[in-house]
């Protein structure tokens, strides 16, 4: 058998052609390149060259059939040869097939950052000169799916989550062809790390006692154990369910959802110094000074009919509120409002403006927890803690 001579060096001739805009002329000499690599890889695998008689040979030739090479310029089509066994395999396709997946991740990678299904579509277009169909892209999504559950499903027990923050936001939702909407509650824990982790999600009805009851036990059949605090707005059935779920844990009602809902009723002239003196009230460093606080609002402004809506919800809900008085002075800021829930949400509504309506509630859920999952990546990094002593 004749010795095979071939010097060229395959790896870096592929990675310059992937990362360059290639023109007809260069794309029909890498044709006649690829082509010619792939003939000597197949005379190496037999060992013998066309025509030459060997006893030493391992296969025999079989012609060749066509296949496309995409590249990011767009695509060419290459012989590839094939043997009578049909077990000889050429590595020119290997790069294709790394290509093929960095696709894939970074159409996967657009849709989970909101862009819609259309401009991927596009993108890849322009990057591939191949159209991209939007069952594709919806297709592709599907993948995510073990990798959500997995993330969505994991343990609670390897760390205590002293403080939870829940809260709940409504989506639209195509079921029985029709839109309905969904409620997508969300669960955020502080561990003993002080350290932020996303531990629930769930899509799923509107809200109520039930529904957020069957949340929480979710959560704590993955190992939750009751937090010393749970923060969230004064929705009634999640108010109750808490209790139910969680023996021993106190309830923190947020500050800024209350706060609105007494200005809100507050007369709309003359009232400023009326809305400084609720906001000083959550802002004290002890309980004492608050509740000395609320008296004195209560003192001031209990003869006066147009706050007397305000005097009522501060009387009947400065207890919930101020839960997060027995917490250390540092932690207060933090813990006496559900703020920290809004970055959550204001990702989830970037996607779901792009979206509009999901078309089922499986790809709610998978989308908005691959979202949930890339946003958690940001929280706390290093040696960075949400809480600070």
């Amino acid at each position: 058998m004749s010795q095979i001579n071939f010097t060229l060096d395959f790896e870096k001739l592929k990675g310059e052609v992937l990362d360059s805009g290639l023109n007809d002329v260069v794309k029909s000499s890498l044709v006649l390149i690829l082509n010619q690599y792939m003939e000597t890889e197949r005379d190496e695998y037999i060992q013998a060259s066309s025509h030459e008689r060997n006893s030493d040979r391992t296969d025999y030739r079989n012609g060749y059939y066509e296949r496309e090479y995409l590249l990011p310029s767009g695509k060419i089509s290459l012989k590839v040869p094939r043997t009578r066994s049909g077990e000889f395999s050429t590595e020119v396709f290997e790069r294709y097939s790394r290509c093929d997946k960095a696709l894939l991740l970074s159409m996967l990678e657009m849709v989970v950052n909101g862009v819609s299904t259309r401009k991927v579509t596009k993108i890849m277009e322009e990057l591939c000169g191949e159209s991209v169909s939007k069952s594709m892209v919806s297709n592709l999504t599907q993948k995510l799916d073990p990798v959500v559950n997995d993330w969505a499903n994991r343990p609670l027990n390897i760390m205590h989550f002293r403080y939870v923050y829940v809260d709940a936001m409504y989506i639209k939702v195509r079921e029985d062809q029709k839109v309905v909407s969904k409620a997508v509650y969300l669960a955020l824990g502080v561990n003993n790390e002080n350290k932020r982790e996303v531990i629930g999600l769930k899509v799923d009805h509107a809200e109520s006692e039930t529904s957020w009851y069957e949340f929480f036990e979710s959560l704590k059949s993955r190992g939750l154990q009751s937090p010393r605090l749970v923060i969230s707005d004064a929705h009634a059935g999640l108010k109750a369910a808490i209790p139910k779920a969680f023996i021993g844990t106190s309830w923190q009602r947020c500050t800024v959802h209350m706060l609105k809902n007494m200005i809100d009723t507050l007369p709309r002239k003359n009232s400023e110094q009326a809305k400084s003196l609720l906001k000083t009230i959550f802002r004290t460093s002890n309980i004492d000074q608050a509740r000395a606080l609320k008296d004195q609002f209560i003192s001031e402004y209990e003869e006066e009919k147009g706050y007397r809506k305000a005097i009522a919800i501060l009387d009947e809900g400065f207890d919930d509120a101020t839960q997060f008085y027995a917490e250390p002075v540092a932690y207060h800021v933090s813990l006496r409002t559900t703020n920290v829930l809004e970055r959550l949400n204001s990702e989830i509504r970037r996607r779901e403006k792009v979206i509009r309506t999901f078309p089922n509630q499986q790809s709610a859920f998978r989308l908005i927890g691959a979202v949930l999952m890339d946003h958690e990546d940001v929280l706390d990094l290093g040696k960075r803690t949400f809480l600070k002593m």
